[in-house]
């Protein structure tokens, strides 16, 4: 019995480790698509941090192959949205961050002022 738990542990922490590409042939995309959608992924998020040269995609089978241009399109603009959303999110979080920390400042010296009659 303590064997197949652990086989089970195992089974789960290898499916885990499946890569994106994996996960959506698994899913039913075609592996061609997937290919294209992992190489236009990895532009899109160069993109979004503004790498030079980062850029990951195979010209002619973009020109010859409609499933992987599809899958690098879709890949790019997903991507490239979503890191940026994030930046934008860190961001935001770093502004109110900083609010909160000028806002506590100020209630602490009006609290010292209140107390000490300055």
């Amino acid at each position: 019995m303590k064997r197949y738990g652990c086989v089970l542990a195992l089974m789960a922490a290898l499916a885990g480790c499946q890569t994106a590409h994996d996960q959506m042939v698994q899913q039913g995309y075609p592996p061609a698509f997937a290919d294209g959608y992992h190489d236009g992924c990895s532009s899109g998020r160069a993109a979004a941090a503004s790498f030079s040269g980062n850029y990951s995609k195979d010209v002619n089978r973009y020109m010859g192959d409609k499933l992987y241009s599809g899958g690098w399109d879709d890949g790019f603009r997903q991507c490239q949205a979503q890191a940026v959303s994030r930046d934008q999110q860190e961001v935001h979080d770093r502004v109110l961050n900083d609010r909160d920390r000028d806002w506590e400042t100020q209630k602490t010296r009006m609290t010292y002022r209140a107390y000490h009659g300055d």
